[in-house]
């Protein structure tokens, strides 16, 4: 150990240690060296003091510890002053008084204050010693921090956090099954009476203790299991910029029940939604029958480039203009062709979503591929990567899916004694109830998670955060095909034959093939000489086929499309195979298709597959609207209506549902047939059809 410098030159200083050994090195050596440590000389505190700073100790006191000492410093003070206070500028009346004059000798006033107090000279000595070291702080005395376990061995304590962790991914014991678990390896790992075991009350305080390092008992398994999996590390998290650069994506199963018009039965329902990250804006909405597919997630990805359509009744706020019309400088938004849009488009770059199978399926990550947008997996049961995505499911069940009939809670215990008896809402009716809410109240509420750094006591909604994004980083366009939709649907590869293409043993044909069922494929796709289709998986009854030399879409009409009279989605094809095959010895689709149809219409599709294929069927929206490809007739064209002298007939708009009182649907009566109902009782004939059957 250096005690002392013996010389110094230049860049060069002379060590000398304890038994007169001297040493050269270099003065940036001696100033930076991790070897080397400078020792203060003077008062304040050094690098290597144990004391804690002066605020660490005072705030650890009581309001009647603190006036304590407040009050000995004044005392301490007037010893070395003559002043409470310290200064002669703030002097009390009275003072200095009489044995605490400053011309007096100081061991006579520690005399004086030690006789007022009733404690020895000593015991002021020692408190102007530490006053003038510390000040405050240093009368408080010697305040050491206090263990934060019981004096127990800690051998036996390291057993039971041992026991603890191992319980993170199981169920939760009790305290007694783990201090018995901790005792009984102590012993076969240490010995019997090598350990001390402690008392059950002390066990019980170092379980205590040790569940603010591991949680076990008091929290639920799914949270202590969510705390454990916390990284050690800083935490990380993505900051978006501006809008559409993250899209939150996340389907969850709905606290509600729907309604099924088929069987007169309550099915459960998952939402299913696309969120940019930014603004917070929804920018996709589904609701879906038991589960999600993958064409779900591709129409709410889709719906970001091409919003639905604002209710004709919603309120001007709720309404967003045409994609590239600033919101902002509109004198009127009915002045905009149309009804407007339900929420504004976005273009996303980013897709962040978790691991489920529709979400990292080939079909989504195609169309990302395709469209230009990275796909960012969250991490594997981190919800906390989708935070917003996830409090938004937390705020649509506690604002909106709470008041309405059918509501089943959180969890099972929290459900009612018979929600299923209140599910009058089908699952196209929650959807519209669910995206008016959306664009009426939600994206227009302020979040406290929406701040600008520059105005932090600014509070935005999701729709002014939008118009704050734009001003800072321009508005992005979104793509204007018309045929945009075909991207999002699934493709299949196929040769062209005579006599068509054959999709899962059905086949298609049309006009647009008669070029091709002899050429040779310019693409080098999965199947040899095989030509690309987009089929949806929700509507089997046709294929749409892009020509590669016109580079125009055609439809492609399934061969047995005529003997459904609605869409029919993929899963209903095959569970009608099935129930034909074991009907019929020679079975084909179009028998197939009519006894499945007629089945439904009876009512006897009581399987849960059967329901969650009639669900699908009977929605009133597709999950993807694909435009027609047919061509219009010459008599619709606007010029043959100016030869004719005729006034030009545009395109009617659809009517849109009344939504201002979302009601359950009940029994429609046509005024026909009014006259015949008045005498029905209603509770009557309502009690043996919505009897669980």
């Amino acid at each position: 150990m250096i005690e002392l410098v013996a010389a110094a030159s230049g860049n060069e200083v002379v060590l000398k240690d304890g038994w007169g050994k001297l040493l050269r090195v270099a003065l940036k050596e001696l100033l930076l060296s991790e070897r080397a440590r400078v020792i203060p000389d003077g008062p304040g505190p050094g690098g290597d003091d144990d004391r804690d700073p002066a605020g660490v100790v005072l705030a650890q006191l009581s309001n009647e510890q603190r006036t304590a000492v407040l009050d000995r410093a004044g005392h301490v003070r007037e010893v070395l002053t003559g002043y409470r206070s310290g200064s002669a500028e703030l002097r009390a009346q009275g003072e200095p008084r009489p044995p605490y004059l400053p011309d007096r000798p100081l061991y006579e006033r520690y005399a004086g204050k030690a006789t007022e107090l009733g404690v020895t000279r000593r015991t002021i000595q020692r408190w102007v010693r530490d006053y003038q070291r510390d000040g405050d702080a240093g009368l408080v005395g010697s305040r050491a921090p206090r263990p934060t376990v019981t004096k127990v061995d800690p051998r036996w304590v390291e057993t039971a956090l041992e026991v603890m962790v191992e319980h993170t991914g199981e169920s939760k014991p009790s305290r007694t099954a783990v201090i018995e678990r901790a005792q009984a390896r102590v012993i076969a790992r240490f010995g019997p009476d090598v350990v001390a075991q402690p008392s059950r009350a002390t066990a019980f305080r170092v379980l205590a203790d040790l569940e603010r390092r591991h949680p076990l008992f008091r929290l639920s398994t799914k949270r202590n299991r969510d705390i454990a999996d916390r990284p050690e590390g800083a935490y990380g998290k993505l900051r978006p910029t501006r809008p559409g650069e993250y899209l939150l994506m996340d389907s969850t199963r709905l606290d509600v029940f729907g309604f099924d018009p088929l069987t007169l039965r309550w099915v459960q329902a998952e939402l299913s939604i696309g969120m940019d990250w930014y603004t917070r804006c929804v920018t996709g909405l589904r609701i879906t029958p038991v589960s999600t597919k993958s064409v779900d997630v591709a129409a709410v990805l889709f719906q970001s480039f091409r919003p639905r359509r604002a209710g004709r009744d919603w309120p001007r706020l709720a309404v967003w203009p045409e994609h590239g019309i600033p919101r902002t400088v509109l004198v009127d938004v009915e002045a905009v062709q149309g009804p407007g849009l339900a929420w504004p488009p976005v273009v996303p770059e980013t897709l962040v979503v978790d691991h489920g199978k529709v979400y990292v399926s080939e079909h989504l990550t195609s169309v990302c591929q395709r469209m230009g947008i990275s796909i960012q997996p969250a991490r594997l049961r981190t919800g906390r990567d989708k935070g917003p995505v996830e409090r938004f499911f937390r705020t649509v069940r506690e604002d909106l899916l709470q008041v309405l009939p059918g509501y089943k809670g959180p969890d099972i215990h929290s459900r009612g004694e018979n929600p299923q008896a209140d599910a009058f809402f089908f699952l196209d009716e929650l959807e519209a109830i669910i995206t008016e809410w959306v664009a009426t109240v939600y994206h227009h509420r302020p979040h406290t998670g929406l701040v600008d750094p520059g105005l932090p006591g600014l509070r935005l909604s999701p729709a002014a955060m939008f118009e704050h994004g734009l001003a800072r980083s321009g508005y992005i366009h979104a793509p204007r095909d018309p045929d945009l939709a075909f991207e999002f649907l699934k493709t299949e590869w196929r040769t062209i034959q005579h006599y068509g293409i054959e999709i899962g043993r059905r086949r298609y044909n049309g006009p647009a093939l008669a070029p091709y069922r002899t050429a040779s494929s310019p693409y080098r796709g999965p199947v040899r000489n095989g030509w690309p289709f987009q089929v949806d998986p929700d509507d089997i009854t046709r294929v749409f086929f892009r020509d590669p030399a016109e580079r125009r879409w055609h439809t492609l009409k399934w061969e047995h499309a005529a003997a459904a009279s609605m869409p029919l989605s993929e899963d209903a094809l095959t569970f009608a195979r099935t129930l034909a095959a074991a009907k019929y010895r020679y079975p084909d689709d179009r028998i197939a298709v009519a006894d499945l149809l007629q089945r439904w219409n009876l009512g006897l599709g009581t399987t849960l597959a059967e329901r969650r294929m009639a669900l699908r069927i009977s929605r009133e929206q597709a999950a993807i609207t694909v435009p027609d490809t047919d061509e219009p007739p010459v008599s619709a064209l606007a010029s043959v209506h100016a030869a004719l002298g005729q006034p030009t007939v545009g395109v009617a708009e659809p009517e849109q549902p009344e939504r201002d009182q979302p009601a359950p649907r009940t029994d429609e009566v046509g005024d026909d047939d009014a006259a015949d109902c008045e005498e029905v009782d209603e509770d009557e004939f309502y009690a043996d059809a919505l009897e669980d059957v």
